[in-house]
């Protein structure tokens, strides 16, 4: 059964895509919700409100290195691995979105005050960015 709709309405009780991604997820793959949400937090907003890579994007390859990332400096195969589910994973994403940049899927700069104003005057992060907690859910899902 999917958790896609757990993560869009972690999302939606406040906290950021990269933290609903993560902590919806991490459980099965041995991490505890509290340690998801804490580390999961600087990378909302496209990394601290940057506008750079989606959160829910980053929450997602954050899971794809928490299955199959290296802990062994010579394991060149799971390296390997683990760059090939991340680049596919983008593939799709952008396939549904155009984009995994937070300020070109919102269509202004969060990193700004005028930028932040605008998101906020349009309801851009109650709208869009569901969607994209939802997408990023999906396809991980897929992934993993």
């Amino acid at each position: 059964m999917s958790k896609a709709p757990n993560a869009v309405s972690c999302f939606k009780e406040g906290f950021s895509c990269s933290q609903a991604l993560l902590s919806t997820y991490a459980s099965q793959l041995g991490l505890d919700r509290e340690k998801a949400l804490r580390l999961a937090t600087a990378f909302g907003g496209g990394m601290a409100r940057m506008g750079e890579t989606c959160g829910a994007v980053t929450g997602a390859l954050m899971l794809i290195g928490l299955k199959y990332g290296r802990v062994r400096a010579d394991d060149q195969e799971a390296k390997e691995r683990t760059y090939g589910l991340v680049t596919e994973f983008v593939k799709r994403f952008k396939a549904r979105n155009g984009s995994i940049v937070c300020k070109e899927l919102l269509g202004y700069d969060l990193s700004t005050p005028e930028g932040r104003r605008l998101i906020e005057e349009k309801g851009l992060i109650p709208t869009l960015c569901p969607k994209f907690v939802k997408d990023a859910a999906e396809i991980i899902e897929e992934i993993l």
